[in-house]
Parts: structure tokens; C-alpha cells; sequence
């Protein structure tokens, strides 16, 4: 067993991510496949110049997965924590190093977020794989085509659209376990109804119940010590969705609506259980869209959105001792947030000429009311009166010009640009552009360099956050709020150069990327400026702190190599690998610290402890930003017959730990995490027309690994599954 554990991952070190697809999804592969994200208009993949990738409804079929973290952790230059914990966790995109709140996830073209959450980023458990058409990935800054957080990347999930005439039905049932006491099923059906004259009418329903695993690691294990915990952390998950459209030559009109709930058992953090921890969250989303094609070279679009969301957490009391004491404590919070985009654009294409001008307005909004009460404390806390919003209005301009506009002899240069101005209303105009020249160095082959910045605004609980440090006594109080109107947005730039080549069956890629990021957002400690910073808290007879905010403090450096490789071995056999190698660094200047804002005090960031108020701090590596390969293999013995083995491979990384010596109330410590190599086979059966059936084990080995410190992951799982589709 050993053995073979060891050549899987010396496998995944070397070559590395075989994510292999199934015989329809490696057809794919094949033809000349069209994008639209990277440039907001259809474009050839092999032209583009810059790291894309598309995973298609067949491929995401065939994966065997059964949620979206999971399928994009499969990708080059992404990390998903949460993809393999206990189903409803809490999961986390991290693209090529960027924050979890620096890569900007789209549905048709529309951004969604939590502006409720501290650094607004969505939770990536909320989305399913109901009702998706495509999904396409663009590495790197894109806020010159798509505004705030677009530094490590774009991700667009592309619905589904009308498809043949007539009724067409796909559903499928999936059962498994992933552990003892464990059990999954879930239930997907897809109805979808075209007339020949365009019009159709799609619904869907994805059910997801989990009876699931204590979603944290129990270190007490002294049999006297009383214990009362949930063993069982559930979670149950339904999606409705609707659309409606029409379609022909000239017009394509839709409109669809989506609803989300999920409850979800949670716990107090690493560590620690708890048994009547529940996570209630609710969202609807209506996206709508209309684009009229004038003729063969201009065309106008109209796209726009409205999220409404909800997370209702509730933390009822628990019982303490054997005696039955309870705790006699409540806590209660409802977070809110809402958000309409309306954007236009048009487009122009001519033979060496691609022009995008587009225009938009985006705004958000939150609030926050919580309650706590206990024997000997109650407390609430509101933003009714504040009533956070902000919004965004922008233009921008892309173009695409090919040496064939100006001579048959310079067909195989492009020079491609934009340039975006936003404004905000809290923080005023921002400018984003990108210079992204390539050349076609040979039949199939595509060198390219891109520059391009990019930013991401402050979220609306770091600028309207009202919390005030007031002393136990109420007799002193800096009147410093925790919300920062005065921030300015994290600012980025990004240098890449890359190459793709088309071999007959095989497909490679390689990408060098370094992203700057400026005017990183970081929560902050303020202690007394009079007091030295070596003897801070060490007297209890006088009040050193000074409260805590956020500040732009510190730039973030990544930068990483991304290699990619498929190949169609031969009728029977297809494999697909990547590797990401990523690094990071975080430094600190006290010269840009706004001393208005701090009041000259000593600023010690949480994150990491540093104080930066006399020095220049660097700190090298960044949480939770693994180097990864992913391996996939597909083998079709007979027709009807398709095996599938995937491997992942994560490195090993710092994760963030609470550690009480950091400073006087103890800061954000790092904590090393071991890496981990996992193994997938599946198979599927083709039984009779239109009917499947497929079985997968997932984590063969059973592998212990964590992808956050302090909390399980999913054992050896073991499902089955039937589908229908007609």
C-alpha cells in the first residue's frame, strides 16, 4: 500500500494534475472552441493570449464531482480550502495567491458576492452544479473587463440555454458515504422544453441531505473529561431554477431566476464543537439579458442581475458537565447584503479588429443585527441606522488588433488592451488598463505577455463597521470606529508570459505570472503611541489599547509557474495533467500608514503580530496558498464503458493559528500543514439509450490530511449513480 501511495505521488510531482476527461469532453478538446470571457466577445480559445480554461457540461459530468469547489480545485493555479471537508464547510477560492476576496466569481456574466461578509468574497459551498452550461476560468488581473477583485482571476459560471426542440429531460440520482456514520444522497432533474421558433422554457431542482462527520478535530481524549458534542454535522442543500428565453439569428432574450437554501451545522472554530451551532442561509438571484446582432459585424448587448441574501446564525445554549448545567447563553446573528448590476456593451468585428465599449453601474448594500445574552450579559448590535451601501459606475473600452488590419504579412501578430475608469462613491475614480501583445510563432503555437492592473474595493463591513474600543469603565474612549471610510482600494499589478502549443492530440501550456498588490486591506491592534512597544499590557494599572480598524497596510507579492498538458493517446486512452507552483510575500512600510487615522499610534497587524511602527517588516509565505498538481487518466475499454482515475496533489503550507505571544492580546500565528496525495476512480456503464449508471470512490487510500488546521476532512467515500437523459 505504501508503495503505491509513494508512485502516485512521484507521478503527481512530475508531470503533474492528470485531470482526465471522458470521451465526449476530450471530442471537445478537438475542435476550434469558442470563449467569451477573456475578451467579452467570441473568441477562438487558441487565439486568446491569455491562461483560460473551459469546463464543459460533458466534462463536468464526467468528473464524478458533486460540488463546484471540488470541480475548480481540480484546475491549474486554484486552491479551494473546503473542497474535501464535511459537505456545507465553509470553502474558500484562492487563485494564484490572491486573497479568497481578489478573484471574482460571475454567473452569465454577472458578479456575485456577500457584501454581508467581512471582506465581502462569497462562500463557495453555496454553489452547485444544477443548471450550469460551461464554466470558464481566466488567470489573472481582468478588472480592466470586470471591475473590482478581478487580481487573481475571473470565473464565469455560463447557464444553461435552449437546446434541442422539443422536450429534453436530464436527471440524476447520486448515493454514497464518505465515512463511518456518514451518508449522502442527492437528487438532480432537468426539464427543458424548446419551440422550433425559439422560445423555451427551462426548470430545474438539486437536492443535497448529508448526515456528515464532527466537522473538528477532537484532541481530548481523557475518558473523564465530559464531552457534548454533535458527532454528526449535517447539511442539507435545494436549488430551484428557472429560466425563460428566445433565440434566433438576431435576438437572444432571457431571464432566469435561481433560489438557494441551505442549513448547515457549524462549529465555535478549530478545536472546538458545538452541538447547537446552526447556519441558516437563504439567497435569490435573477439574472436577465438581451443582445441583438445588427449584422456580421456589430452587435449590442444588455446584461444585469439582482442578489438578495441572508445568513441567520444561531448558537443555542450547550450543556457543560454531567449534571446537566447549561452554559445559559444565546447568540443570535442575521447578516443581509443585496446587489444590482446593469452593465451594456457593444461590439465591432472586422477582419484584424475586435472593439468592446461597455458601460455599467454597480451597487451593494448590508446589515448586520446581532444578539447575545447570557445570565450575566445581553447585548445587540444593529446597523439599521447606518444602512451600508455603495456603488460603482464605470466604462470601459477592449480591443483586439490584428497585424492582417494593416498587412497580409503581420497575420500572426495581435495586440490586444483596455482600459476601465471606475467610480466609486466613497473612494472616487479608479483607472484599471492591460497591454496583452501575442504572436503565433507556428501552426498551433501562441507566445503571449500581458501587463494589466487591476483593484479591488474596500467591503462595506471594513468601511462602515461602527464598533468603538470604549474602556471596561466607559471612562475613556480614541472614538475610533472599527469601519474605515478613509481606505482606498487594494491596487494590483500583474506581469505574465505564456505559450500554448496544438500538437495533432496534444495540447500544452506554460505560464510565468507575478502580481504586486498594493494597499493591502489588513485588521489592525492600536496601542497607546506613549507607551514603548516591549513594555505594552505588562502594567494592569493603566489601559495601553487603543481599539482596533482596518488599514491600507501592507503589498503583497506572488508570483508562480503554471504548466498544463492533455493529450488524446489514441481512441481508447486520454490523459490531462497541470502543476502550479506559487510564493508569496507580505511587506510592511510604516510610511504608509495614515497616521490621521491612527492617531500616530503603534499599529501591530493581526494577521501575523508584526508591529510596524518603527521598521519595515517582511513576511514570507502566505496562509493557506499551496503549490498543487492534479493528474487525470480516461480509459475506454469497450463503447459502452468508461474508467477514470484522478489524482491530486497539494503541498504542504502555513495555516493560520491563533498564538497568545504575539503582543499583549496574542495575534494571528501560522501553523505548517502537511501536504497530501489523494487518488479518485470512477466508472460509468452505458445501459441502455439514454441511460447510465456509475459508481466512484473517492480518497481510495483513506488518506488523513487537513486542508484547514483543526478540522476533518472527508474519508474514503464511496457513492453510486444513476442518470437519465432524454
Amino acid at each position: 500500500m505504501k508503495k503505491e501511495k509513494t508512485l502516485i505521488m512521484v507521478g503527481a510531482l512530475t508531470c503533474l494534475n492528470l485531470s482526465v476527461s471522458a470521451q465526449d469532453s476530450l471530442k471537445k478538446k478537438e475542435l476550434n472552441e469558442v470563449v467569451i470571457t477573456a475578451t467579452r466577445s467570441e473568441k477562438k480559445a487558441e487565439d486568446v493570449g491569455r491562461s483560460i480554461s473551459v469546463i464543459s457540461a460533458e466534462e463536468i459530468k464526467n468528473s464524478g464531482v458533486s460540488t463546484v469547489s471540488e470541480l475548480l480545485a481540480r484546475q491549474e493555479g486554484i486552491y479551494v480550502v473546503g473542497a474535501g471537508q464535511n459537505p456545507g464547510m465553509t470553502s474558500s477560492i484562492f487563485m494564484r495567491g490572491a486573497n479568497s476576496n481578489q478573484t471574482i466569481l460571475l454567473i452569465d456574466g454577472v458578479r456575485i458576492t456577500d457584501p454581508s461578509a467581512i471582506n465581502n468574497a462569497i462562500d463557495a459551498s453555496e454553489l452547485s452544479l444544477a443548471n450550469i452550461s460551461r464554466i470558464e476560468i481566466v488567470r489573472g488581473s481582468h478588472s480592466t473587463l470586470y471591475g473590482s477583485a478581478a487580481i487573481g482571476g475571473v470565473v464565469n459560471i455560463i447557464t444553461r440555454k435552449a437546446q434541442k426542440p422539443g422536450l429534453s429531460v436530464d436527471a440524476t440520482v447520486v448515493a454514497g458515504t464518505f465515512g463511518s456514520g456518514t451518508s449522502e444522497i442527492s437528487e438532480n432533474i432537468y426539464v427543458d422544453y424548446a419551440l422550433k421558433n425559439g422560445f423555451y422554457a427551462g426548470v430545474e431542482l438539486y437536492n443535497t441531505n448529508v448526515n456528515g462527520l464532527d466537522a473538528t478535530v477532537d484532541t481530548v481524549k481523557s475518558p473523564a473529561t465530559f464531552k457534548h458534542s454533535d458527532m454528526s454535522d449535517d447539511f442539507n442543500k435545494i436549488d430551484y431554477v428557472g429560466k425563460l428565453g428566445f433565440k434566433n439569428d438576431k435576438f437572444d432574450v432571457y431571464a432566469s431566476y435561481k433560489q438557494t437554501h441551505q442549513l448547515t451545522d457549524i462549529d465555535q472554530s478549530a478545536y472546538r464543537d458545538d452541538d447547537n451551532y446552526t447556519l441558516d442561509f437563504n439567497r435569490s438571484l435573477i439574472t436577465y439579458g438581451a443582445s441583438y446582432k445588427f449584422n456580421d459585424k456589430l452587435n449590442a448587448s444588455y446584461i444585469g442581475g439582482f442578489t438578495k441574501m441572508k445568513r441567520l446564525a444561531v448558537d443555542d445554549s450547550s450543556v457543560v458537565d454531567a449534571l446537566g448545567t447549561s452554559n445559559s447563553t444565546y447568540n443570535r446573528g442575521e447578516y443581509e447584503g443585496a446587489v444590482l448590476s446593469n452593465e451594456v456593451q457593444a461590439n465591432y468585428t472586422m477582419k484584424g479588429l475586435n472593439v468592446v465599449l461597455g458601460a455599467g453601474m454597480y451597487n451593494e448594500s448590508m446589515n448586520v443585527n446581532t444578539r447575545y445574552n447570557s445570565v450575566y450579559y445581553n447585548d445587540t448590535t444593529s446597523l439599521d441606522s447606518i444602512k451600508p451601501q455603495s456603488s460603482t459606475s464605470n466604462v470601459f473600452l477592449h480591443t483586439d488588433l490584428g497585424g492582417e488590419l494593416f498587412s497580409s504579412k503581420l497575420n500572426w501578430l495581435t495586440l490586444s488592451g483596455g482600459l476601465r475608469m471606475s467610480n466609486h462613491n466613497v473612494f472616487g475614480t479608479n483607472v484599471t488598463y492591460e497591454i496583452n501583445p501575442s504572436v503565433k510563432t507556428s501552426e498551433g503555437g501562441l507566445l503571449y505577455f500581458s501587463y494589466s492592473t487591476g483593484y479591488n474595493a474596500p467591503s462595506l463591513y471594513q468601511l462602515y463597521d461602527p464598533t468603538k474600543y470604549t474602556t471596561w469603565d466607559m471612562s475613556y474612549s480614541t472614538g475610533l470606529s472599527r469601519g474605515n471610510k478613509k481606505l482606498n482600494p487594494e491596487s494590483s499589478k500583474t506581469y505574465e508570459i505564456g505559450f500554448k502549443q496544438k500538437l495533432g492530440n496534444i495540447n500544452l501550456s506554460v505560464a510565468y505570472f507575478k502580481t504586486v498588490v498594493e494597499n493591502v486591506i489588513e485588521y489592525v491592534y492600536l496601542w497607546d503611541k506613549n507607551i514603548g512597544i516591549d513594555t505594552l499590557g505588562q502594567n494592569w494599572f493603566r489601559d495601553d489599547y487603543r481599539g482596533d480598524t482596518y488599514i491600507n497596510a501592507a503589498t503583497m507579492t506572488t508570483e508562480g509557474v503554471e504548466l498544463g498538458f492533455s493529450s488524446k493517446i489514441n481512441e481508447k486512452f486520454f490523459v490531462s495533467a497541470n502543476l502550479s507552483l506559487t510564493s508569496g510575500k507580505l511587506s510592511y512600510n510604516p510610511d504608509d500608514i495614515d497616521t490621521s487615522h491612527t492617531g500616530g499610534n503603534h499599529v501591530q497587524v493581526f494577521s501575523n503580530g508584526a508591529f510596524m511602527t518603527n521598521k519595515n517588516v517582511e513576511v514570507i509565505g502566505l496562509t493557506r496558498r499551496p503549490s498543487t498538481a492534479n493528474l487525470s487518466l480516461t480509459y475506454l475499454p469497450i463503447k459502452i464503458l468508461s474508467l477514470r482515475a484522478d489524482v491530486r496533489y497539494v503541498g504542504s503550507r502555513a495555516d493560520a493559528t491563533y498564538e497568545p505571544t504575539l503582543g499583549p492580546y496574542g495575534a494571528q500565528g501560522t501553523v505548517s500543514v502537511r501536504q497530501y496525495t489523494l487518488l479518485d476512480v470512477s466508472a460509468n456503464v452505458k445501459i441502455w439509450k439514454g441511460l447510465s449508471a456509475g459508481a466512484r470512490v473517492s480518497n481510495v487510500f483513506d488518506e488523513k490530511y487537513y486542508e484547514i488546521n483543526g478540522f476533518t476532512t472527508r474519508g474514503r467515500g464511496i457513492y453510486g449513480n444513476l442518470k437519465y437523459t432524454f
